[in-house]
């Protein structure tokens, strides 16, 4: 099938009025729309917290309504967030630390930490002779993408290990989800290098793998954050309080009632279900990939409130990658952390437990 050039123009017409459409009726309701985006090429569970907000009514609470906007990579968020296309992104370390490193970070700053460390792994078939870590040398190594986090992620760890990620093993981008799983089964790589809601994709997929051990010194890196535009979070500070106060509240209706919050996300965005699939057989598919990601959303520091940004986890991830970076204050900030948290955790416990799904 080919579209004309006219049927491309009056379908991005559409589109575009639809938009419009879209933001007319927030207005009209009083809320601030509210650009977001998200290092994904599709909307997928692997970013829940961060819209489920939206069904839910938290954003509505707060006076805005999202338009999450798929770019694809991470690097592609930075870009839309330092150009202004976008009002808030996910900002991801691995990206926005070698920018900073050499002197070109253009003042954005991460303030709300909505996934702490660490989630990636290391899979391989069940019958595989990789059995550690150490036995990757020499081996072919499956990523999602170059620009997705597991890849420079991966590689750090495998350097702290002497194993150099250069020469010692071949890398291979072998795309999302099902695909990355499909690549390991066909024998296409050895091992699988992925984060925790794509691992959780493969096994609903019935697609059997083995999870290597994780070494014992794995580091703490690779939290994922609310980014935005200095000068925005300035003007719009109650927004952007408002939008970390929603994926707090949305993490703890989470980890209360983890079947509601798939429920929630399918409302939201029911193209995102296996295609075929039951209402049922969708929310299933949402908890396997969620599992892991879950016990994320809290911090892994003692007496540390929801979304607290702790910088030691840039500067050894930095030097991980031999970076040496002095200051990190333009980099983050935990201003917003405590107005962030001022909501009743237990009622919305409550209402997790009671969501009619």
């Amino acid at each position: 099938m080919t579209i004309s050039r006219r049927e491309w123009l009056l379908a991005g017409s559409a589109f575009m009025a639809a938009s419009v459409m879209g933001a007319n009726e927030a207005m009209a309701q009083g809320l601030r729309p509210l650009k977001f985006g998200v290092g994904l090429k599709a909307m997928g569970p692997a970013v829940i917290n961060t819209v489920i907000g939206e069904i839910l009514g938290y954003n509505k609470q707060e006076g805005f309504t999202i338009a999450p906007e798929a770019l694809g990579t991470n690097g592609n968020v930075q870009v839309a967030i330092d150009k202004g296309d976008v009002d808030i992104g996910i900002g991801v370390p691995s990206f926005g630390l070698p920018l900073l490193a050499k002197g070109q970070w253009q003042g954005a700053l991460n303030f709300y930490e909505y996934t702490y460390p660490y989630k990636w792994d290391v899979a391989v078939l069940p019958d595989s002779t990789i059995k550690t870590y150490a036995d990757l040398k020499g081996k072919r190594i499956g990523v999602s993408g170059f620009g997705s986090t597991e890849y420079p992620v991966t590689q750090r760890v495998l350097k702290s290990m002497g194993i150099d990620p250069k020469t010692d093993v071949t890398w291979t981008a072998v795309g999302d989800g099902i695909q990355a799983g499909i690549a390991l089964q066909r024998g296409l790589v050895d091992a699988l290098a992925y984060y925790d809601t794509g691992f959780g994709q493969i096994e609903a997929g019935k697609i059997k793998m083995r999870f290597l051990t994780r070494p014992d010194d794995v580091p703490m890196i690779g939290g994922q954050f609310l980014t935005t535009r200095k000068a925005f979070l300035e003007k719009e500070r109650k927004l952007c309080v408002g939008f970390g106060r929603s994926v707090a509240k949305a993490s703890v209706f989470m980890a209360a009632n983890p079947q509601a919050g798939a429920s929630a996300f399918l409302k939201q965005y029911p193209e995102t279900a296996p295609r075929g699939s039951s209402a049922e057989a969708a929310v299933q598919a949402v908890l396997f990939a969620i599992s892991r990601r879950i016990k994320l959303y809290t911090p892994p520091y003692p007496n540390t409130p929801m979304g607290q940004i702790n910088p030691k986890e840039f500067s050894v991830e930095a030097e991980g990658y031999g970076f040496k970076i002095a200051d990190y204050s333009n980099f983050y900030t935990n201003d917003l952390i405590a107005e962030i948290n001022q909501f009743d955790a237990d009622q919305v416990k409550a209402a997790a437990k009671a969501y009619p799904g």
